[in-house]
């Protein structure tokens, strides 16, 4: 059986993923250097990585024997598209309030 990969919300639902992310924004890093900025076992940051990967949130490119993690704009797609969809949501009902005031206006 295997593992389900997570949605976009269940990645980023963990405060250390999210950390993991903010330190990637930066730059790209080893899997050693991001787990040296967390009070975690390397396997506990494995982990988490092999999460982000799968989710496509960050890409790992193997150079000498380190491994390199990148962010990647593809894990953030269904992020965005999501908050897209109530941008638009609240934009119309604003507009639909704009509308309102301003024909209560115009009977005064």
């Amino acid at each position: 059986m295997t593992a389900q990969t997570p949605d976009a919300f269940q990645v980023i639902a963990d405060p250390s993923r999210r950390q993991m992310m903010q330190l990637l924004s930066k730059d790209s890093m080893t899997i050693n250097a991001l787990a040296e900025n967390f009070d975690m076992s390397r396997p506990a940051v494995s982990k988490h990585i092999k999460i982000m990967y799968n989710a496509g949130f960050i890409s790992i490119t193997d150079i000498g024997r380190e491994r390199y993690c990148t962010l990647k704009q593809e894990g953030f797609n269904e992020l965005q598209d999501f908050i897209d969809y109530f941008d638009k949501f609240w934009i119309g009902k604003l507009k639909k309030l704009e509308t309102l005031l301003n024909n209560k206006s115009k009977e005064k």
